[in-house]
């Protein structure tokens, strides 16, 4: 009884509330997602996503309380073991998992279904902090460096192979952690501009336009520094590089990539090219945004909704069914909260007296803040649709328990940061 009162005590109550203010706005939304006027449906009929959608949340209380229970310095200790026990569940879903939505990516016993990748998120975290969180560690080290890309490339490869690209790409995010722990900022410099240089070759038809800025900025960038050797060798072999990333932009979008794939590339470019074909999903997402208004249409009253015009609403989807019937305000205020949680983590993670608990603190940072960002970002045609959820909103059991998990976790943790030794 103590040692509940203490949890209770110390948990960090503002983000609770927050958790809970999302989950239940994100049931009435996904109710709203698939609700028909002429059917007489109530929020918990177990045939609809929302009564489904409640029978997870009941499920999700019940692991809050098992993380909760469970000594904090067990998810330390059993980081490792975590870790390996999700990568041999990703490894057995291609051979016996079941395939939903094109993705080979579930593991199902009867009519129930869990998809580890989801789980893979907060096991990758856990063992990056404790790798990370080791007396004596220094990222300085290249060993310490391909050590911590192997935890995050074996997960990010095997997803792939469950053709789940958009939950392979939020283990990218890992790098921002790894730059806040004292690793050089080249990477991810170098991956900014490859990813700069990717999305205007897309853009820019004429490629020579390209080569000839690459050509115009070696000059200057000669011309502007001391003119030795090893310099101008240098600035050489980057443009050549550059010039390569260009050249290799179309073997990747047309040979690399699947068609369905290339689809969602061009939908990014110029979904006005085929708004029947594959801009289909992104126009009819911005029309139905767009028809909400200032303040919406109201509760369970979309008409893009009732009508099927937008597909997987109620799952990748949702933030159009909170844009149209709640417009900008209901959008902005899922926004507002989105941000609070977001900056109420980083501050849990910095007040943290162990080295492990503020890396899995902004793992966690970092991971909702990818799924919050390219989410709403592809529902508006700012990034291409990836099939990735909105934490706590959209629907479905794994994503909502992974999400859960990782979050109180970190509570958790923080809970008992003071009994936590400092490590350097």
């Amino acid at each position: 009884m103590r040692r509940d009162e203490a949890i209770s005590n110390k948990m960090d109550w503002v983000t609770v509330m927050i958790y809970v203010v999302m989950v239940l706005l994100g049931w009435f939304n996904i109710f709203a997602a698939v609700y028909d006027e002429t059917a007489h449906q109530n929020i918990f009929d177990l045939s609809l996503n929302s009564g489904r959608q409640l029978i997870f949340i009941a499920a999700s209380a019940i692991i809050i309380l098992a993380i909760l229970i469970v000594d904090m310095r067990f998810y330390e200790a059993a980081a490792y073991l975590i870790f390996g026990a999700i990568i041999f569940l990703l490894i057995l879903v291609p051979v016996i998992g079941k395939e939903v939505g094109g993705n080979k990516a579930w593991l199902g016993i009867g009519s129930f279904g869990v998809q580890p990748s989801e789980f893979a998120k907060f096991a990758t975290a856990l063992a990056v902090a404790k790798f990370i969180g080791t007396v004596g560690f220094r990222m300085d080290r290249l060993r310490n460096q391909a050590i911590l890309f192997m935890m995050i490339g074996v997960p990010m490869v095997l997803i792939l192979l469950q053709k789940d690209t958009g939950t392979a790409l939020v283990f990218t995010v890992f790098v921002i952690v790894f730059f806040r722990e004292g690793m050089s900022p080249f990477l991810i410099l170098v991956g900014l501009a490859a990813a700069i240089i990717f999305i205007l070759t897309l853009l820019v038809e004429n490629q020579l336009y390209l080569y000839g800025g690459i050509l115009i900025m070696l000059v200057i960038a000669i011309v502007m520094g001391r003119k030795t050797f090893k310099r101008i060798a240098l600035l050489t072999i980057g443009a050549l590089l550059i010039a390569g990333v260009i050249e290799s932009v179309d073997y990747v979008v047309t040979d690399v990539l699947k068609p369905h794939q290339q689809n969602r590339i061009k939908a990014l470019i110029n979904p006005e090219a085929d708004p029947l074909g594959f801009g289909w999903n992104v126009t009819q997402s911005k029309i139905a945004i767009g028809s909400g208004g200032f303040s919406g249409k109201g509760f369970l009253k979309g008409t893009q909704t009732k009508f099927d015009f937008v597909p997987e609403q109620s799952t990748d989807f949702i933030f159009c069914t909170i844009g149209e019937e709640h417009g900008w305000i209901g959008s902005l205020m899922v926004i507002v909260l989105f941000v609070a949680l977001l900056l109420r983590i980083i501050f849990l993670a910095e007040r943290q007296k162990s080295r492990f608990a503020r890396v899995f603190g902004y793992s966690v940072a970092c991971i909702f803040f990818f799924h919050f960002a390219v989410n709403i970002g592809m529902t508006i045609g700012l990034f291409p649709v990836i099939g990735i959820p909105l934490p706590f909103f959209s629907y479905g059991g794994s994503s909502l328990w992974g999400f859960t998990i990782l979050l109180f976790i970190l509570l958790k943790l923080d809970a008992h940061r003071s009994q936590m030794l400092q490590r350097l």
